[in-house]
């Protein structure tokens, strides 16, 4: 009553009838408003339907005039072992090119552009995936088109030449990039899972550039681009005109390479291994100019976390964030994760580390929580030795504070990035591809707040049985063995001093 009484003697424009009533009560005699109601939950869930070929529809409703539509594929790096090396990679490359419709890329671009479309392709490890934004109302060309791009690819000789030039070009660029991040990426795969499913090398090496050609990539389609291993996902449309579209131009079409039921597909289960990638490397001139990055050598350790249709997924995703990280010339405040642990207790402490950054890996089967760091190379030895330690203290207690600042940080990122359609598209098929369903992101948000400290602990005491992933990049003179980084990670809470012995 009071708060109402302050605004007694001002005066409002058009406020005449009541003179003492403020702004923020409500004025006496006039009904009570009646808002609009949040529309069923219902209308926000992931709709699947599955065809009688096997191809599963997924759409997801979003406001708006445009749409994001694609395929994904089962199909990546991981299920080339009875294959050469680096089909995906071209498969990657020679997406979009002609088809038995479309004369070439240019005609593909030109059909996009009258809906306004762009059209995209990635391959990863487990997953390829087509994608096209474009208005809603052309919904039926981007099918058509998606269907023709992944089922009925001229793969001409010049496409396949014109895609050997253009990977081997991406492989010197890797190589000298003053990032190193997608080359350690590779490295720690390969160390974590030596010759088997994600340790394969998700790049073509280059002996193999000229061995690939349209019989050896016939041979793969035949087995792995099947309609059971296929989503349509939509984001942005209406369900029943996705399905209409997916019958009309995905059911019943026989593809370039023939039809047939797959004989050599590969299900192998990942098996964790562990153990070292080692590349010396001088790493003196890869970024020349009036600013030059230092010489840096790269550390990454890693250690198997779990599945992603695992419950311990969460709290491994929990810590992740924990851990956080990042650059040395990182700027901003909590937001930008300052706060998490890499930043405290590494970067803020030891002003000589360029980088020390979480990193979380996850498939169908398996799963990789790796921590990379880069130093001066005289300080390697030291550099491992603090990132040894901080896995350690990931089974030591877990703040209050700490641990909800990270659930909300988790929360955050995850609320702000579905804000993107094209993001929306990924999670939706992806999610449909490996389990037919999807979790919303409420209940997701759920799964996040119910994380507690002894499901952190759990899940750290359990990974820190197995042995440690480690990729090294440059000058290595001074890297311990992998035997004294195997025998610091195993040691426990309270001999931490003996840690720092070992590295002596």
């Amino acid at each position: 009553s009071r708060r109402c009484g302050l605004a007694g003697g001002r005066s409002y424009s058009g406020g005449g009838a009541y003179p003492s009533v403020s702004l923020t009560c409500p004025l006496p005699g006039v009904p009570k408003a009646v808002f609009a109601a949040a529309e069923g939950r219902e209308r926000f869930e992931t709709r699947v339907t599955v065809l009688e070929n096997g191809l599963r529809v997924a759409s997801q409703k979003k406001f708006g005039q445009f749409c994001t539509v694609g395929l994904l594929i089962n199909s990546g790096s991981r299920h080339e072992a009875k294959y050469l090396s680096g089909i995906s990679h071209f498969l990657e490359k020679l997406a979009f090119s002609s088809t038995s419709q479309f004369a070439s890329k240019d005609e593909i671009l030109l059909t996009l552009e009258k809906h306004g479309g762009i059209c995209d392709c990635q391959a990863s490890r487990d997953t390829i995936m087509y994608a096209v934004s474009a208005d809603a109302k052309g919904l039926d060309t981007v099918v058509n088109l998606l269907a023709d791009v992944a089922l009925q690819p001229r793969l001409s000789d010049e496409e396949i030449e014109m895609t050997r030039t253009a990977i081997r070009f991406e492989l010197e660029d890797l190589n000298m990039r003053p990032d190193p991040e997608p080359l350690l990426t590779e490295m720690i795969h390969a160390a974590a899972y030596r010759d088997n499913t994600v340790g394969l090398n998700r790049f073509c090496p280059v002996e193999n550039t000229d061995k690939i050609d349209r019989e050896v990539l016939h041979s793969y389609l035949r087995n792995y681009y099947t309609p059971d291993r296929m989503v349509l996902a939509g984001v942005g449309i209406e369900h029943e005109q996705l399905v209409e579209c997916a019958r009309k131009h995905l059911l019943g079409v026989e593809p370039v390479w023939g039809s047939g039921q797959s004989k050599e597909v590969d299900r192998s289960v990942a098996q964790y291994t562990g153990g070292i990638v080692k590349v010396e490397k001088d790493m003196s001139d890869v970024s020349l100019g009036p600013t030059p990055i230092p010489e840096l050598t790269h550390i990454m350790i890693g250690l198997e976390s779990c599945s992603f249709l695992e419950e311990d997924f969460i709290p491994f995703a929990v810590l992740n964030m924990m851990m956080g990280g990042g650059g040395s010339f990182s700027a901003g405040g909590p937001g930008k994760g300052m706060f998490t642990r890499l930043y405290l207790n590494v970067l803020n402490r030891h002003h000589w580390m360029y980088n020390a950054t979480s990193y979380h890996h996850s498939y169908e089967d398996t799963g990789l929580l790796c921590i990379h760091a880069s130093a001066d190379p005289k300080q390697v030895r030291e550099m491992v030795e603090i990132i040894t330690r901080e896995f350690i203290l990931m089974a030591g207690a877990v703040g209050e504070v700490e641990l909800e600042r990270a659930k909300t940080q988790l929360k955050s990122m995850l609320m702000m990035n579905l804000e993107s359609r094209p993001v929306i598209f990924e999670d939706v098929g992806r999610q449909v591809l490996a389990t037919n369903t999807r979790k919303l992101p409420h209940e997701l948000c759920a799964l996040i707040s119910q994380v507690k400290s002894t499901d952190i602990k759990r899940v750290v005491t359990k990974m820190l049985h197995k042995k440690p992933a480690v990729a090294a990049l440059g000058d290595l003179t001074d890297l311990p063995t992998y035997e004294h980084i195997q025998t610091a990670l195993s040691s426990k809470d309270g001999r931490l001093p003996r840690l720092y012995r070992l590295f002596r």
